[in-house]
């Protein structure tokens, strides 16, 4: 019989080999016996902002801040401070609604640039054409000449969608109309929106957001013939054989039907149809501080549109510099050319006419794995960067 000596370096190497190559095992036999496996943390999309996540969205403010409405009966709603971009709080800013009237204003931001004011044109019978059934009108009337600027007025005080025809052909046509301003709502980052008709009217797959809305009005807010349109509560249209009265259907600027007006309401744009339900952007300006806010069919009746409004407006001007933005209206900064070893540019501020920063707030978490051993060093490591329908009527605004 042999023995073999096994001497005490030997007999360490195979302790420290069988020692690393247990701690490379998922666990052992006895772990896996006494505790089950726990599933893995939840975590936030990557990239993804607080706007982007259902529900309302809101920070805290400061001692003797109020915190934002709540019992708002709207679908979805934004308020945001216009000037700087930044969004105070909102509740399911990206949710896909159709915007009635509304989209009327990303028309005046993409069309006004292009048919000013201070000409006129004799209106045509295929300009009037293929008006949706049930529309708001203004009145314009085939073979009379109007001014631009009269038309405009039609757009913002009637939600006339005549007016809104007359003015695409004027700009091109309807099919290239609709082009401009999808592309025109790309460029401002309002992503959420499809366009299919000019006007707003009900249109398969034609949809937009709160934050969209809020995105759009608060372009509007940086020319000064879109906020005077959008501000005026009374004017004259000559309605081809004779001239009468128009006044803005945004009750919250003009008071009217039983609705208070806003102190310091720029305007901007109330929308309605049986889809859609009413909508509404409104800002308004008060001590220097400039509130934008989107209310999108609210369930509650057809006046709760501006009530609702109201008091997020309220809301916004106490919570300004007082409670942490939420995201921000500003388009996303463009990313830089693959070779470039720099930072992507900050967005360009832009004035309002009546100055810009914000960032969208996002949320991440990291974490890293340690590094097991055994005789031979292995490293393991892991990071994880995370709505008074109104019967018989289609088309908008009451």
């Amino acid at each position: 019989m042999v023995i073999r000596c096994i001497s005490r370096a030997a007999l360490a190497r195979s302790v420290a080999l069988a020692l690393g190559a247990a701690l490379l095992l998922p666990a052992s036999a006895a772990a896996a016996r006494s505790r089950e496996p726990e599933p893995p943390k939840p975590r936030p999309m990557p990239g993804r902002t607080l706007l982007e996540r259902p529900g309302t969205q809101a920070n805290p403010g400061g001692p003797g801040t109020p915190a934002p409405p709540t019992g708002l009966s709207a679908l979805s709603w934004l308020v945001a401070d216009a000037r700087t971009g930044e969004v105070l709080a909102a509740r399911d800013a990206h949710r896909k609604l159709p915007p009635a009237s509304t989209l009327k204003a990303l028309f005046a931001v993409t069309v006004l640039p292009h048919v000013e004011g201070g000409s006129a044109h004799t209106v045509t019978d295929a300009e009037l054409a293929d008006i949706g059934s049930g529309s708001s009108l203004v009145g314009v009337e085939a073979g009379y000449r109007y001014r631009v600027e009269d038309l405009w007025r039609g757009v913002f005080l009637s939600s006339g969608n005549d007016a809104v025809r007359v003015l695409s052909s004027l700009n091109g046509g309807v099919d290239e109309t609709v082009r401009q301003m999808q592309a025109k709502a790309r460029a401002l980052g309002a992503m959420d929106t499809r366009v299919v008709s000019p006007d707003g009217y009900d249109a398969e797959g034609q949809v937009s957001s709160a934050y969209d809305l809020a995105v759009i009005g608060r372009e509007g807010l940086t020319d000064p013939d879109f906020i005077r349109y959008a501000s005026t509560k009374l004017a004259d249209f000559p309605g081809g054989r004779v001239t009468f009265p128009i006044q803005n259907t945004n009750r919250l600027l003009t008071g009217e039907d039983g609705v208070a007006a806003y102190r310091g309401l720029i305007g901007v744009k109330n929308g309605y149809t049986t889809h859609a339900g009413y909508t509404l952007i409104a800002a308004a300006e008060r001590d220097g501080r400039t509130v934008i806010t989107t209310v999108m069919n609210p369930q509650d009746g057809g006046h709760a549109v501006y009530e609702e409004a109201r008091e997020l407006l309220d809301w916004g001007f106490a919570a300004i510099g007082r409670v942490r933005p939420v995201g921000s209206l500003l388009p996303p900064p463009p990313r830089p050319a693959p070779a470039a070893a720099t930072r992507p540019a900050a967005a360009t501020p832009r004035p309002l006419a009546v100055p810009v920063a914000g960032a969208d707030a996002a949320d991440a978490e990291w974490s890293t794995a340690s590094w097991l051993g055994g005789s031979a060093l292995v490293l393991l490591t892991g990071l994880t960067v995370v709505r008074a329908r109104r019967r018989g009527r289609t088309e908008q605004e009451f």
